[in-house]
């Protein structure tokens, strides 16, 4: 997969795996990684799918109707390169928290609810639950922190409460963080989920 690796200059520190939205690439979150922990090591994907010419991690069907038999596919993909990632950059494996914003939050959703050693934690803007009626893993010591917004036409109120009651439910501790703003992410949120990372 088309990526960056950053080399943190701490390496008990978590490595950042960035997930960009729909139409990014791998520079965007950059600037974010950068603020929640500057002395991270970084690693960031861009999306193996092109929807009209925009970068995606899976297909969707229509807009908030995802693709299953392509997200279970792009999931594995991408826990299988965080594997070569691991080898390749002499990162640990398992302390690998993900940052991600929309469609990026929705692959770093699904690696969670299919992996349970994929991710230590993540941090989750704007997502949705990526899939319904299957048995989550064991996700105790897992910690997330899910960014929302109260008028977000793409992502209802509901998608956010029913996505922290999912991840609780098999064992994770969610913190689910509220802004008055729509889909577009904010200033706030990301500094309220720097204040949530700092206290891991």
């Amino acid at each position: 997969m088309k990526h960056i690796f950053q080399q943190g200059n701490d390496s008990t520190k978590p490595t950042l795996l960035l997930l960009h939205g729909t139409g990014g690439t791998e520079q965007d979150l950059l600037p974010l990684a950068a603020k929640i922990d500057g002395s991270a090591n970084v690693l960031s994907v861009r999306g193996n799918i092109l929807e009209n010419g925009m970068p995606r991690f899976f297909k969707r069907l229509a807009e908030g109707v995802f693709d299953e038999e392509d997200l279970i596919f792009r999931t594995k993909e991408l826990n299988s390169f965080l594997d070569e990632a691991a080898a390749k950059y002499s990162f640990d494996r398992n302390n690998i928290i993900a940052i991600g914003y929309s469609n990026g939050a929705n692959i770093a959703a699904s690696l969670l609810f299919h992996y349970q050693d994929s991710l230590r934690g993540a941090i989750l803007h704007h997502p949705m639950v990526p899939r319904r009626g299957i048995e989550l893993p064991e996700l105790t010591k897992k910690d997330v922190f899910i960014a929302a917004g109260t008028n977000d036409p793409i992502c209802p109120a509901e998608e956010s409460e029913d996505l922290k009651q999912l991840l609780q439910n098999a064992g994770a501790a969610v913190h689910l963080h509220w802004e008055n703003h729509g889909h577009q992410l904010t200033l706030q949120e990301i500094e309220a989920a720097e204040g949530w990372y700092r206290k891991l």
